[in-house]
C-alpha cells in the first residue's frame, strides 16, 4: 500500500459529511490515525451569518466552529487544525479591532498553523505583524520574502506537526499581490512564483525532513482558466506534495478532488468556501511499514 494508493484511497473516500464522525470507517486499534482539519477565508465572520433570509442565514459563527472542533477532538486522539488565508476584513469586527479577536479566537481554537491571505494585507504590513503577536501558531509563507518590512522574522516557510508518531510537514505559499492590493500596503514584499518554491520546499519536508505527510496551505485559488498558477497547477506541477488545502476563490467543494502530479499520483486538492461556513476534515491512517490509506474526506458544515 504505497502512496499512489493512499492517495485514491482519499479520493475515493470523499463524501459530504453533515454530522461529525458519521462517514469514518473502522480502524483497527493498533492503527495510527491523524485527522485533518481545515478552514480558509473566514473573513471576519465571528457572528454566524444574519437572520436575513439568504441561503446562509444562521449558519457558521466562531462559536458553533469551535464546538464542533472540539466535538472532534473528543472522538479522535489526533487532531491537528490548519487554515489557508484570509483570515481578515468582511465584517465590522476588522474594521474596529484590525484582527487580534481573529487571532485570539484561532489560538483558543488551537490552530496548528496557517497561512497569509491577500486580505491579511488590508491593514497594511505593521497593522498584520502587530497581529500575529496575538496568534500563538505559526504563520507559514515560503513564496513571500519579507527582509527588511516589519514582518520580518514574524513567518517561517514550513512547520513539522508530530501526531502519535506521524511526522507532518505543512508550508504555505500566496498569490502575487501586485495588481491585487495596493503596493502601500505589501510594501518591500518579495514575491517568489510558488510552483518553484513548493516543489523545492515540499522535497526538504519529504526527503531531508522526512516527513510523512506533506500538506502544502495554499492561497492560490483553486482554478482558474489561462496560465496563472492555481491549485490544480501546482498539484499537475508537483512531486512531493500529498495535499493541498486552498483557498482565496471560494470553492465549496462538496468533497476533496484529486489531480496527477507530475508523476501521474493523484494530489488532494480541497477548498471550504468562505465565511467559516464548513470546516474540511481528512482522517489518515497508517497501519505501518509506511503505509497510510484514507478512511474518510468529509467538508463539515458548521
Amino acid at each position: 500500500m504505497n502512496r499512489r494508493f493512499f492517495i485514491r484511497r482519499a479520493a475515493v473516500g470523499g463524501g459530504v459529511l453533515l454530522v461529525p464522525g458519521l462517514a469514518t470507517a473502522a480502524v483497527a486499534p493498533s492503527t495510527r490515525k491523524l485527522t485533518i482539519l481545515h478552514t480558509n477565508d473566514w473573513h471576519s465572520r465571528i457572528d454566524p451569518f444574519p437572520d436575513d433570509g439568504g441561503r446562509n442565514a444562521n449558519q457558521g459563527g466562531a462559536i458553533r466552529r469551535m464546538r464542533l472542533i472540539e466535538d472532534v477532538r473528543r472522538q479522535e486522539q489526533n487532531v491537528i487544525l490548519l487554515d489557508s488565508g484570509d483570515i481578515f476584513q468582511g465584517t465590522p469586527y476588522f474594521n474596529f479591532f484590525a484582527g487580534e479577536l481573529e487571532m485570539k479566537l484561532m489560538t483558543k481554537m488551537g490552530y496548528d498553523a496557517a497561512t497569509i491571505g491577500n486580505h491579511d494585507f488590508d491593514g497594511g504590513m505593521e497593522n498584520l505583524a502587530t497581529q500575529l503577536t496575538h496568534a500563538k501558531f505559526p504563520m507559514l509563507s515560503a513564496n513571500y520574502e519579507f527582509a527588511g518590512t516589519p514582518l520580518a522574522g514574524q513567518t517561517q516557510p514550513y512547520t513539522i506537526i508530530k501526531k502519535n508518531g506521524v511526522k507532518v510537514g505543512v508550508f504555505g505559499v500566496g498569490i502575487e499581490l501586485q495588481g491585487l492590493v495596493p503596493e502601500k500596503l505589501y510594501g518591500r514584499t518579495n514575491y517568489l512564483e510558488p510552483t518553484e518554491v513548493a516543489n523545492r520546499t515540499a522535497a526538504i519536508l519529504r526527503h531531508r525532513e522526512k516527513c510523512d505527510v506533506v500538506i502544502c496551505l495554499s492561497h492560490l485559488g483553486f482554478r482558474y482558466r489561462g496560465d496563472k498558477v492555481d491549485d490544480i497547477k501546482l498539484a499537475a506541477a508537483s512531486k512531493d506534495i500529498d495535499i493541498i488545502l486552498g483557498g482565496h476563490t471560494h470553492t465549496f467543494l462538496d468533497a476533496p478532488v484529486e489531480a496527477p502530479n507530475a508523476e501521474g499520483v493523484p494530489v488532494i486538492v480541497n477548498q471550504v468556501g468562505f465565511g467559516g461556513l464548513r470546516v474540511g476534515r481528512l482522517d489518515l491512517t497508517f497501519p505501518g511499514g509506511g503505509a497510510r490509506s484514507c478512511v474518510a474526506c468529509n467538508n463539515l458544515r458548521v
